[in-house]
């Protein structure tokens, strides 16, 4: 039989890498998608995979990204959904192309990678989806208003689709941790802001998510998982 396949957005670095490490230790034939192929072939050389370079944030790249993985493989088994933009900004100084970046990237984008495969996972009896979110989206920090609004967006999609997929066998998964250590994070705060100690390693989350697909939780699905470090 041939492998399982999966493809992971934003597998340049941080949760995107580590989660695509953890599916490669599964067994699963990776699809690796962000916009820089310098960082995609760097996941690549820790996990294996095939290089997509892709911005989600349009429907037709991600539809060519779909079409090359079946045209490859003639399957897909996962998608986790994890590119991200957070930009921080006052309300009175984000611009509205911001925003629709801001939107485009964290939930339309999840909505067109959704929609892209689930005609090719109902045909094949099912698959499975993890959204990844953020604790953003109900306590963000100062400046995370779009971003926040645009995660809370993704929390509510696995209970619709969960009902959806579920006579089709599609489970659906959203995981939306708290700080993980990534160049995202620190990108809005320091580390004297908030300190390393109290944030997630990205294997962890990546677990959780590797988990979902094909782990403990392989038999649920619709559900908002929220993930934290418990502090001291």
């Amino acid at each position: 039989m041939s492998k399982p396949v999966a493809i992971v957005t934003g597998a340049g670095q941080g949760i995107g890498r580590a989660t695509a490490i953890a599916l490669a230790e599964k067994g699963y034939d990776l699809i690796l998608v962000a916009r820089t192929a310098a960082d995609l072939q760097e996941t690549a050389k820790q996990a294996g995979g095939l290089v997509a370079a892709a911005d989600v944030s349009h429907l037709d790249q991600i539809e060519r990204v779909v079409a090359d993985a079946m045209a490859r493989y003639s399957r897909i088994d996962a998608v986790v959904n994890n590119a991200g933009y957070a930009p921080a900004k006052p309300i009175d100084q984000m611009t509205p192309e911001q925003w629709r970046r801001v939107i485009d990237v964290n939930l339309s984008a999840t909505f067109y990678f959704c929609r892209a495969v689930w005609p090719i996972m109902k045909q094949q009896g099912g698959g499975s989806i993890v959204n990844i979110s953020s604790m953003a989206a109900r306590d963000p920090f100062s400046g995370l208003s779009a971003y926040g609004a645009a995660k809370a967006g993704i929390n509510l999609l696995p209970r619709a689709l969960g009902r959806e997929g579920g006579t089709h066998g599609i489970r659906v998964h959203c995981v939306a941790p708290g700080a993980v250590e990534t160049g995202m994070l620190r990108g809005l705060v320091s580390k004297e802001q908030y300190p390393p100690e109290n944030t997630l390693d990205p294997a962890e989350v990546a677990r959780v998510i590797a988990n979902c697909i094909c782990g403990d939780l392989k038999h649920s699905s619709g559900e908002v998982i929220y993930l934290h470090k418990r502090l001291k």
